[in-house]
């Protein structure tokens, strides 16, 4: 199993598209969650800072929910680049998704102090849309089951950012 993420999918989004508070690299209070491949499954690691303990001990749902969102649509947004004949770092800007709808279902508290792994099974739903099914891992403790449904990012959002 992949330890770290070589080349991520949000390493190739555009200066303008590059400032989510979850995955965006050019965005300094982030969380900077980074996508990538491993195999035919996507992955993201994250290590929790302090400030995320819902109890003494373990992490906040709401991160876990951000952390599933974000690998979601970087999930989508590499599933869609591959089947378009390309792959992270390639020089092709990836197509970029919206969050549709976010399910995360809490199996066991999430603890603290360890990394957490967002592993997900990319499926297409219709050309614009996926769902992404993600298991989040803390060590070898499965905390978290979800499913993201995506879809491409609509005009209007880069219309919005020339305005």
């Amino acid at each position: 199993m992949t330890e770290h993420v070589k080349h991520a999918i949000q390493d190739d989004y555009p200066a303008d598209f590059a400032r989510c508070y979850g995955c965006g690299r050019l965005n300094q209070d982030g969380h900077h969650f980074r996508t990538g491949w491993d195999g035919d499954q996507t992955i993201t690691i994250y290590t929790p800072k302090p400030e995320y303990t819902a109890i003494p001990g373990f992490v906040y749902g709401g991160l876990i929910a951000s952390l599933v969102d974000c690998h979601g649509t970087g999930s989508a947004s590499l599933a869609l680049h591959r089947k378009n004949g390309h792959e992270p770092g390639d020089d092709a800007e990836p197509p970029r998704f919206v969050t549709a709808s976010l399910n995360v279902d809490f199996l066991k508290p999430t603890p603290k102090d360890i990394p957490l792994k967002a592993i997900g099974t990319p499926e297409e739903v219709h050309p614009k849309k996926f769902k992404i099914h993600t298991e989040v891992y803390a060590g070898d403790t499965l905390c978290a089951n979800a499913v993201v449904t995506a879809a491409v990012m609509p005009a209007s959002f880069t219309q919005q950012t020339k305005e």
